[in-house]
C-alpha cells in the first residue's frame, strides 16, 4: 500500500481539522492573546469591496500559525461552517511530498465539494508552485478566501509581485513589541490616553508629560527581560529564561540555518551561513562591509556572503538598514546596517551573561531593538527607514523613518547614563528638514524637551517608554474594528 494514498491523506487533514467534528477550536491552539497582525489579517480576509488571499510573514515561532487558528476560531464564531475551513500544513511531511491538487481532491471528495471556501495553508513555501496554486484558486475559484503563512518572506513576496499582484496581501508579523510583551505576561496597564503618540509630547506641559512618565513607569522593570527573551510568545510565558534561550537557538535559529534555508535556497554548505550569522551578531546595529564580512571568515567569497545576507533577510533573522539621501549629495559605495531581527535572538546566539553589565553591548541591543520596532510600525507607510551618514564630520543618524524630503522622522539612540546632544550633531543640523526629530535616551529622568539652535526642538524619551508608546499607539490604530 501506497504510503501517501487518498486515505492516509484524509488522516492527516482530519487531525488537523478538529472543528470538522467539534465546531471549535482547541483552546491551547488558539490562545487568548491576538497579536496586532490579527487584526490586520482579519481586516483583509473580511474586506468585501476588495478580495485578496492574506500572507503572513515571520521567522519561526512568532505566532504566524496561531494567528491561524485564532482567524479560524473568529470565523466559528461568526457562522461559517466548520466544513468550509481547511486548515493545512506544508510542514507535515506527507503533506509537504503530495501534489497540491491531491491534497485539494482529498479534502473537496469527502469533506466539502463546493468552492465558497476558506483555506489556511502553513509554510506554504514548502508547496511546489505554491505561487501559481494560490493564483489558480484565486482566479478559478472567486468565492474562495485564502490565508498563508511563509517563514521566506522574499520568496513569498516575488511570488506575490509575479503570480499575487493584485491577487493576496503580505501582512509582515515580526516578534513581539515591547507594548504586546507587557500585555502578554498581563503587566499592569498604564493609564493613557488612546490617542496619545509620541511626538505630540512637545506640545504639552511639562506637568502632563510627568504624568504620562508616571503611568510608563509601571512597564520600566519589564525591560530588560523583554530584550533578553520576550519577542516570542511561547519564550516570553517561560519560567526558566535560560531554557528558553536554549530554545530559541535550536527552534528558532538553528533550524532556519540547518534545514529550512538550506532546503530552501539549495545550500550545500551551512557551516558557513552559520558563521555569516554569527559575525552579524556580534555586530547588530553596525555598519558593515561585505569585503569584510569575507576577509574576516577565511574562504567565504564576496558572493556567497551577500548572497546569504539576502537568506538570512529572507528568514526574518536580520533587517538590512540602507543610507538615506538628506543633503543632496549621491551616496556612494553605500553600505548597509545590519540588525538582528529581534535582540533575544542576538542573545541566545552569543551566550554573553554580561549584558546588563556591559553598557556597549546594551547600546547595540536597545539600538537594535528600536529599529525593530519602528520598522514594524512604519513598513506600511513610510518610503524606507534606514540611517543617515554625512554632513562636514560624517555623523550619522541612527533611525531615519523617510517620507520625503522634508518630512523624515529622525531618530537617534542615546542609551547611556549621560547622554549628551552637541549642536553640530546630525539630528540637530537636520531637525529642521524633519517633521520629528527623537533622541532615545536610557534613564526615565531623561524626559523632555531639547530645544536646539535651529528652532526645532527634539523631544527625549527612555527606551521603554518609546517602545511602549509605539505599541500603544498601534494597537490603538485597530480601535473600533468589530473583530474582539
Amino acid at each position: 500500500m501506497a504510503i501517501i494514498s487518498p486515505e492516509n491523506l484524509l488522516k492527516v487533514l482530519t487531525s488537523y481539522n478538529p472543528w470538522w467534528k467539534t465546531g471549535s477550536v482547541n483552546a491551547k491552539l488558539s490562545k487568548t492573546y491576538k497579536r496586532f497582525a490579527f487584526y490586520e489579517a482579519m481586516k483583509r480576509l473580511l474586506q468585501k469591496d476588495i478580495r485578496r488571499t492574506v500572507v503572513l510573514t515571520g521567522t519561526r515561532r512568532v505566532g504566524k500559525t496561531t494567528i491561524q487558528y485564532q482567524m479560524i476560531e473568529t470565523l466559528l464564531q461568526m457562522g461559517v461552517s466548520p466544513l468550509k475551513i481547511v486548515f493545512i500544513s506544508m510542514d507535515h511531511p506527507m503533506l509537504k511530498l503530495s501534489a497540491m491538487q491531491d491534497i485539494l481532491n482529498c479534502y473537496h471528495e469527502n469533506i466539502y465539494p463546493e468552492q465558497d471556501v476558506y483555506y489556511f495553508f502553513d509554510e506554504i513555501q514548502y508547496a511546489q508552485d505554491w505561487d501559481q496554486w494560490l493564483k489558480t484558486l484565486y482566479d478559478m475559484q472567486p468565492d474562495t478566501k485564502i490565508v498563508a503563512t511563509g517563514s521566506a518572506s522574499p520568496a513569498l513576496v516575488k511570488g506575490g509581485q509575479e503570480s499575487g499582484a493584485g491577487r493576496w496581501t503580505t501582512i509582515q508579523v515580526p516578534t513581539m513589541s515591547f507594548y504586546e510583551y507587557c500585555e502578554l505576561i498581563g503587566v499592569d496597564r498604564p493609564n493613557l490616553s488612546e490617542h496619545l503618540k509620541i511626538t505630540p509630547l512637545l506640545r504639552k506641559t511639562h506637568q502632563e508629560r510627568t504624568q504620562v512618565m508616571l503611568q510608563l513607569s509601571k512597564v520600566q522593570n519589564h525591560f530588560n527581560r523583554y530584550l533578553q527573551v520576550g519577542g516570542f510568545p511561547e519564550l516570553a510565558l517561560a519560567d526558566n529564561d535560560i531554557l528558553a534561550q536554549q530554545i530559541m537557538r535550536e527552534d528558532v535559529v538553528d533550524k532556519v540555518l540547518k534545514r529550512d534555508l538550506p532546503s530552501l535556497y539549495n545550500i550545500r554548505n551551512s557551516t558557513e551561513l552559520e558563521r555569516i550569522f554569527l559575525y552579524l551578531c556580534n555586530v547588530s546595529s553596525e555598519i558593515v562591509s561585505i569585503d569584510a564580512i569575507a576577509k574576516e571568515l577565511n574562504g567565504v567569497s564576496r558572493p556567497t556572503v551577500e548572497n546569504y545576507i539576502r537568506y538570512l533577510e529572507s528568514a526574518n533573522l536580520i533587517y538590512q538598514s540602507w543610507p538615506v539621501n538628506m543633503d543632496a549629495k549621491k551616496v556612494l559605495k553605500a553600505r548597509p546596517k545590519i540588525y538582528i531581527a529581534d535582540a533575544a535572538i542576538r542573545n541566545a546566539v552569543l551566550m554573553d551573561d554580561s549584558l546588563l553589565s556591559d553598557p556597549v553591548e546594551m547600546g547595540k541591543v536597545v539600538e537594535t531593538a528600536v529599529y525593530k520596532h519602528v520598522a514594524a510600525f512604519y513598513y506600511q507607510q513610510a518610503t524606507s527607514v534606514g540611517y543617515y551618514r554625512g554632513g562636514k564630520r560624517g555623523k550619522e543618524i541612527d533611525i531615519v523613518v523617510e517620507y520625503g524630503a522634508t518630512r523624515n522622522i529622525l531618530i537617534e539612540v542615546k542609551y547611556r547614563e549621560s547622554a549628551p546632544i552637541a549642536d553640530d550633531d546630525s539630528i540637530v543640523e537636520m531637525s529642521d528638514r524633519a517633521v520629528a526629530s527623537i533622541v532615545v535616551t536610557k534613564n526615565a529622568d531623561d524626559f523632555g524637551v531639547h530645544n536646539t539652535k535651529t528652532g526645532k526642538d527634539l523631544i527625549r524619551i527612555p527606551a521603554f517608554a518609546f517602545l511602549y508608546l509605539l505599541g500603544h499607539a498601534e494597537k490603538h490604530g485597530y480601535h473600533g474594528m468589530d473583530i474582539q
